[in-house]
C-alpha cells in the first residue's frame, strides 16, 4: 500500500505507476503499446482480427482475450472483474464498472444491458472500491429513435411512428430503473457521450432524472465532450436550470471520442461541422469547464475524466489554489483501465478521489469498444508513444535497481 504523499504530484514516477505490474506483465505491456503505436499495424491488425472473428476461424479469441480484452479490459463477467478491483483499490484507486455493450438492436438484448447495469450498481453498493456505475443510453435504445427524438427536440419536423413511440417509452423505464437503483443505493452513475445527433435524446433522459434523483447529493451524471464546440455554454446554461430547479448538476467532462465521425457527417449531410475548430479550441474549453465546476463547486459534482496530464496538473493546482481538499466528494479523477496509469496511480498517492473505468463483458460484445481503443491510441497524437516509454523508463529503472 502507498502511503499518502504532501508532496507535488508527478505523473513521472513510473515506479508508482507500475508498481501493481510484475516485469512480465510491463514487458507484455510495452510490446502492445509498442504495436500500437504503428498506424499501419493497427489498421491492418484490425481487419484481419474482423475478418478472422467473421469466418470464425480458431483461436482468434484466445488470443484476443490474452492481449487487447486483457490490457483494457476486467473479464468477461463482475465477478471475473473482482480480483482487478481489488488490486486497483490496495493502490487508492476505485473502479467504475463498465459493461461494455453498444450498439444492442432488440428489446431482449437491450433489457439484458438493463439487468447487468443494475447488477453493477448492486455490486457497488457492497463495495467501497466501486464508487460509480455507468451506462451507455445506446446499450439500451435503437439508435435510430434516439435519432429521431433527437430531431424532434431540434425542432425538425419528424414524425415517429407508433412502434417509435413505444420504444421510447421502453427507453426511458430502462434508464428510470437504473437511475431508480442507483439513488436508492446513494451509488453514482454516468450517463456516457455520444453521437452529436443522439445527443439532445440523452441529454433529456438524464436532465429528467438529475432533477427527479439529484436533489439532495449528485447521483447522475451527464457527459459534456468538450470537442463539441457548444458544450461549454450547454454546461453553464445547465447549471443555470439546475439551480432553479433546485437539484445538483452532475458532470463528467470529457474531450470526446467521434470526432472524425462527426466531421464526415457533417460533411455528407451539408450541415454545420459540430466540433471545435482545433485542438487548442478544444483544450481550452475543458479547461474552462474545470474551472467553472470549481467555482461553482457547491451546486456541481464532476468528474474530470482525462487522459491528458496537463489538465490533470491545472486542476490539481486549482484545487490548491482555492483550499479545496483532495477528498473533496464532488470532484473525481478518472481514467481507462490499461492506460495512463502514471496519472491514475500518482494521484491516489496523493489522496485525489481516482477510478479506472474497468470495461467487461464477453470478448465478442466488447470487441468495437476494443477496436476503438486500439484506434484511438494511434489517431491520439503521441499517446501511445507516451504509454509505451513510460513502460520502457520503467523497465531500464527496474534493471539498473537489480544491477546496482
Amino acid at each position: 500500500m502507498i502511503k499518502a504523499s504532501n508532496n507535488s504530484v508527478s505523473f513521472e514516477n513510473t515506479e508508482i505507476a507500475f508498481l501493481p505490474k510484475s516485469d512480465s506483465e510491463l514487458l507484455k505491456t510495452y510490446l502492445l503499446f509498442k504495436a500500437m503505436n504503428n498506424n499501419w499495424l493497427v489498421e491492418k491488425g484490425m481487419s484481419l482480427t474482423k475478418f478472422a472473428l467473421k469466418i470464425k476461424l480458431p483461436g482468434v479469441k484466445s488470443v484476443l482475450k490474452y492481449s487487447l480484452f486483457k490490457q483494457f479490459c476486467g473479464g468477461e463477467s463482475i465477478n471475473d472483474c473482482q480480483k482487478t478491483i481489488e488490486l486497483l483499490s490496495k493502490f487508492g484507486v476505485g473502479t467504475i464498472l463498465d459493461y461494455s455493450v453498444e450498439g444492442e438492436k432488440t428489446d431482449s438484448g437491450f433489457d439484458k444491458t438493463e439487468q447487468e447495469t443494475v447488477q453493477t450498481i448492486l455490486q457497488a453498493s457492497k463495495s467501497k472500491d466501486i464508487p460509480f456505475g455507468v451506462f451507455k443510453v445506446t446499450g439500451l435504445a435503437k439508435f435510430s429513435v434516439l435519432e429521431k427524438i433527437s430531431a424532434q427536440l431540434q425542432q425538425k419536423n419528424i414524425l415517429l411512428t407508433h412502434e417509435d413511440q413505444e420504444s421510447w417509452e421502453k427507453t426511458c423505464k430502462r434508464v428510470e430503473n437504473i437511475c431508480q437503483t442507483a439513488h436508492d443505493h446513494q451509488i453514482k452513475i454516468l450517463i456516457d457521450g455520444e453521437e452529436t445527433w443522439i445527443q439532445p435524446a440523452i441529454d433529456l433522459l438524464a436532465y429528467q432524472m438529475m432533477e427527479k434523483f439529484n436533489k439532495k447529493t449528485p447521483i447522475i451524471y451527464n457527459t459534456y465532450q468538450m470537442y463539441v464546440a457548444d458544450k461549454l455554454h450547454q454546461l453553464k446554461e445547465d447549471l443555470q436550470i439546475a439551480t432553479e430547479k433546485g437539484y445538483f448538476l452532475g458532470a463528467k467532462l470529457v474531450r470526446g471520442a467521434y470526432m472524425e465521425k462527426e466531421r464526415e457527417r457533417a460533411k455528407r449531410f451539408a450541415y454545420p461541422d459540430p466540433i471545435q475548430p482545433n485542438k487548442e479550441a478544444c483544450d481550452r474549453d475543458f479547461d474552462a469547464s474545470v474551472n467553472f465546476c470549481l467555482e461553482n463547486i457547491e451546486k456541481i459534482g464532476f468528474m474530470a475524466a482525462s487522459h491528458n496530464e496537463k489538465s490533470n496538473l491545472e486542476l490539481i493546482n486549482l484545487m490548491k489554489n482555492k483550499g479545496i481538499d483532495s477528498k473533496h466528494p464532488h470532484i473525481f479523477f478518472a481514467q481507462l483501465f490499461g492506460m495512463s496509469d502514471h496519472i491514475s496511480y500518482n494521484l491516489a498517492k496523493n489522496t485525489y478521489n481516482v477510478s479506472k473505468y474497468l470495461p467487461y463483458g464477453p470478448v465478442r460484445v466488447v470487441m468495437p469498444y476494443l477496436f476503438r481503443r486500439a484506434s484511438e491510441n494511434t489517431s491520439i497524437k503521441g499517446q501511445s508513444s507516451r504509454e509505451y516509454l513510460l513502460v520502457r523508463k520503467e523497465m531500464i529503472r527496474r534493471k539498473k535497481m537489480k544491477n546496482a
